[in-house]
């Protein structure tokens, strides 16, 4: 089985935000970078299906030469090969395309993506992959099992989970449960010096039209000032919600 896993190179969650150009721009100095978290749980099941199934995975991006040490990483996890395409990721569309010009050239049996990436948070690239490939296709996955053709999948739904039964080529758009998160993988040293002789191959373009274009970001308003009411003056902490805040 060859299983392609999306893989995005997004800011850490612990970074301080800043834009620039009149809030046009997201500010990259002093920002750490790391693996998409929805990512992360795709690749370390596509892991899964390697040792257990013998499976061959490669991960690709899309992204420029910055991206480079995330793959790196990914390969350090486990993955045989790594692929970076040239484009810079600012449109789902466009990077559906260019993940689609991928699958179409690899043969793959199955494609992992995360069912969003944490910075645009657009939730639409697995989606637009199988549309444009005719693949099958479940989104929200948290469980996947594949026994030769036939796979079998968990997805969440509204109010609880939905077991269905489908086929290959599949793409799933993945999130936290489809493993547990102490089996997220840190690369070990020797991890890391076999992702350095790992094949990270470097494709152009197809230059796909972008549909949508970032105008203009906003940073949440700061938290307000607390004021503290007496435990047992409800008075006065029914006048402030009704008068100040206005939620009663």
């Amino acid at each position: 089985m060859k299983i392609l896993v999306c893989i995005s190179h997004v800011p850490d969650t612990t970074s301080k935000i800043n834009f620039t150009d009149g809030d046009t721009k997201f500010d990259t100095n002093g920002v750490q970078f790391v693996i998409n978290p929805n990512d992360e749980f795709g690749l370390t099941r596509a892991m899964w299906f390697k040792e257990k199934q013998g499976a061959n995975v490669t991960v690709v991006n899309v992204g420029g030469p910055e991206t480079e040490p995330t793959l790196r990483k990914a390969l350090a996890i486990g993955a045989d090969a790594a692929i970076r395409v040239n484009a810079q990721a600012t449109d789902g569309f466009a990077v559906a395309k260019e993940l689609t010009n991928v699958i179409n050239n690899g043969g793959y049996d199955l494609v992992i993506a995360g069912r969003e990436s944490i910075d645009y948070n657009g939730g639409m690239v697995p989606g637009m992959i199988a549309g444009l490939t005719n693949a099958n296709f479940v989104n929200n996955c948290i469980n996947l099992e594949v026994e030769g053709n036939n796979a079998k999948a968990t997805r969440e739904i509204d109010g609880g989970k939905e077991t269905v039964a489908t086929s290959l080529p599949l793409v799933i758009g993945g999130q936290k449960g489809l493993v547990e998160e102490s089996d997220l993988r840190i690369p070990n040293m020797r991890g890391i010096m076999m992702a350095r002789k790992k094949p990270l191959t470097v494709l152009e373009s197809t230059n796909a039209n972008t549909e949508t274009a970032s105008v203009k970001f906003e940073k949440p308003a700061p938290k307000g000032a607390v004021k503290l009411v007496d435990a047992d003056n409800i008075d006065e902490l029914v006048s402030l919600l009704h008068n100040e805040a206005k939620v009663i």
